[in-house]
């Protein structure tokens, strides 16, 4: 495997702003494509902007045509992979926390939430399928901010083939470092138990509906090590390059690498 760039983007997103949170997203895809970006990642449901409450449904949007199309010309024109979130307002009346993933010259692909904080619970409904992704030859899962707290999921992707869980959040309270201490308390596990990449991106600053995210972004190697982080406030492109050949280092080595050593037989 080819080493990959990554662009992570720290996202300002004011709900109910959506024409111009979508403006401000395709300046950063073409930005990211002008630094030879193979994939550009933005924070959880940076379209719409998040809310867990009542205002949900009014920002909400479907999933259109238009949209489709505009995202899909961008990735096709710019050879680029674009993951981007949405609170989407589904056609049986459901609202689902939402990533869109925008490859070039593929179909276009969605994963919903499966794991909804307990504030979330009232107004999104869950999803239900274990979904994984491709970026050319590159094999990739998607996680939403809370999902990231239940091992069983990043293990399902690992076993179903991904290098690269990318898990964008919309978490709120506390400064980047604080943020930073409290992602290293799981994230890292994550990628050590299953020899895989976790790259993870926040919205920042003030949304203006109560909540204040901590810029943050980091990358974490197969081996359970932060390879680059970003505790930054404003919003911007953050690139790292990551050296996909880690993955054989760790998956080749009797010691490191424990997905094939698991009993199923006894819990799945």
């Amino acid at each position: 495997m080819k080493d990959l760039r990554v662009a992570l983007v720290i996202q300002k997103c004011i709900p109910g702003s959506f024409d111009k949170n979508l403006s401000t997203s395709l300046e950063f895809i073409s930005h990211a494509a002008s630094q030879k970006t193979d994939i550009v990642v933005f924070p959880e449901m940076n379209l719409t902007g998040y809310h867990a409450g009542p205002k949900i449904s009014s920002i909400a949007r479907p999933i259109d045509q238009q949209l489709i199309q505009s995202l899909s010309r961008a990735a096709d024109k710019f050879d680029i992979s674009i993951l981007v979130g949405i609170a989407e307002q589904a056609e049986n009346n459901h609202l689902y926390a939402s990533h869109l993933i925008f490859s070039p010259q593929m179909p276009w692909g969605r994963y919903r939430k499966i794991h909804r904080a307990p504030n979330e619970k009232e107004y999104f409904s869950p999803g239900n399928k274990v979904k994984t992704f491709k970026h050319k030859t590159l094999h990739f899962g998607i996680q939403l901010c809370y999902d990231a707290h239940f091992p069983e999921l990043s293990t399902a992707m690992a076993l179903k083939g991904v290098d690269i869980i990318f898990i964008p959040h919309a978490s709120p309270r506390g400064n980047s470092k604080e943020k930073y201490q409290s992602w290293m308390r799981h994230l890292t596990a994550r990628a050590f138990d299953n020899g895989i990449f976790i790259a993870a991106v926040n919205q920042t600053g003030n949304n203006t509906q109560g909540l204040i995210f901590p810029g943050l972004a980091l990358l974490i190697g197969p081996d359970g090590k932060v390879i680059a982080d970003f505790l930054d406030p404003n919003e911007k492109i953050h690139y790292v390059d990551i050296d996909l050949t880690a993955l054989e280092r760790v998956r080749s080595h009797r010691m490191r690498y424990f997905l094939p050593n698991r009993r199923p037989d006894l819990f799945g």
